[in-house]
């Protein structure tokens, strides 16, 4: 049996069991964890990853990404996947709260952010606002592969709207 002697040793060998794949031990791990320190953020971080890429219980995911927001609003890793997840759920009011939330939290990838917010705007068919949302992430972006996926976005843009664009005919 493996005696750990401070909560950040044994919160360390979760996120390493879970690398490895041993999801079974990771959550036994997290939630001895949250046992004997209920606000320890990042086991709470660590939890939303396996609820909601490896079990798929996205409500779970979501109150575990939402405690460890609000316990360490300054920790930028779990807000990508805590809007990717809110953006999934359609979660429109929610989901525009916690990107302004990330937005003005050092660390985080506002490229990221407003690409998932264009995304999720394209998706509910707001092309205008999705337009406005990919603009700002080709602001802010600093890679390559980032620029070509804005500009491809930008154009299937162009093209959905010529798509749905009206037509109006005179005669002359």
């Amino acid at each position: 049996m493996d005696i750990y002697y401070t909560i950040d040793e044994k919160y360390l060998q979760a996120v390493e069991e879970y690398q490895y794949g041993e999801t079974p031990k990771s959550l036994q791990l997290l939630n001895e964890i949250i046992t004997a320190e209920p606000l320890y953020a990042r086991a709470y971080y660590q939890l939303g990853l396996i609820y909601y890429y490896q079990l798929k219980d996205y409500q779970q995911a979501g109150y575990c990404f939402k405690t460890c927001a609000e316990l360490e609003p300054s920790f930028p890793d779990v807000y990508v996947h805590y809007l990717k997840l809110l953006a999934f759920l359609n979660m429109e009011k929610v989901l525009q709260a916690a990107s302004a939330k990330a937005l003005q939290t050092p660390g985080v990838d506002q490229c990221n952010v407003y690409l998932l917010l264009g995304k999720h705007a394209e998706k509910t068919r707001q092309l205008n606002t999705a337009r406005i949302y990919y603009e700002q992430a080709y602001a802010v972006a600093t890679r390559k592969a980032a620029m070509e996926y804005i500009e491809e976005s930008l154009e299937r843009l162009d093209a959905k709207q010529q798509r749905s664009a009206t037509y109006r005919y005179s005669l002359a």
